[in-house]
């Protein structure tokens, strides 16, 4: 029998968070993603996982005080669902969706809405998955859908202006980032020492607050990319993933 758990403050330092289970150059980013949590948690943040050593759980809380430019009412949120490895297959991903929609009408919420993309995208959610139980697209922006699963009549949500532009004024490549994601931190610093040794410049913009996360300039979930002013990805990117990016864009 699937047991699962919430991290709450009384359990989180002793549970370990699924996405980088043991990996010791992402340990700063898993302490740092643990303060995020614990400040989260008053806003109603939830971290539901299967109760076992692996990639499984789902992470969602008010869209309105969700670190994502996005705007509705008395809705969830869906950061992230993940199902990974030898855990696939086994009804993980439907236990933790339908305890999520059952969470969500017992507080009396109008629904739930999750960021995805026409085809599928690293670090995204699966449409094709979301469809199944009757998410529908209600807000795109390019190849970025913002899909909800609506309870009642109220409006769904949509993208917030800003997050149209999809552009900003600094043509070196810049990287808007937040700790919701304990792989980033490695991967800022891993930037930085190749940006130091190739002798370019980067720019870190740290989404730390809530409103800043609501203004970004493009869709938003941990990560973004931007280069010559234009939004490029929403990838996380290292050293070599990067090089490649840049190679590709200046042909």
């Amino acid at each position: 029998m699937k047991e699962y758990l919430n991290l709450t403050n009384e359990n989180i330092e002793k549970e370990h968070l699924c996405c980088a289970i043991g990996d010791p150059k992402h340990q700063i980013g898993v302490e740092n993603k643990r303060k995020w949590l614990k400040n989260k948690f008053a806003d109603g943040h939830v971290f539901r996982k299967l109760n076992d050593r692996g990639k499984t759980f789902i992470e969602y809380e008010p869209l309105e005080t969700a670190w994502v430019p996005i705007t509705g009412e008395n809705y969830i949120y869906i950061y992230c669902l993940w199902v990974a490895g030898s855990f696939k297959g086994k009804g993980i991903g439907k236990d933790l969706l339908n305890y999520a929609i059952a969470d969500a009408k017992s507080k009396n919420k109008s629904g739930l809405c999750v960021l995805s993309s026409k085809k599928k995208k690293p670090f995204l959610s699966e449409k094709s998955f979301f469809e199944h139980y009757g998410f529908k697209v209600v807000d795109t922006i390019g190849d970025y859908e913002l899909l909800a699963l609506p309870f009642d009549s109220a409006k769904t949500p949509k993208f917030n202006e800003t997050a149209r532009k999809m552009s900003i004024n600094e043509k070196e490549f810049t990287i808007y980032y937040s700790n919701e994601c304990p792989y980033v931190e490695y991967e800022v610093s891993e930037l930085s020492e190749y940006a130091n040794t190739q002798k370019i410049k980067i720019n870190f913009i740290k989404i730390d607050t809530l409103e800043k996360a609501k203004n970004a300039p493009c869709v938003f979930n941990n990560w973004a990319n931007f280069y010559k002013g234009k939004f490029i990805s929403n990838t996380i990117l290292n050293a070599n993933a990067l090089a490649k990016l840049l190679e590709k864009e200046e042909k």
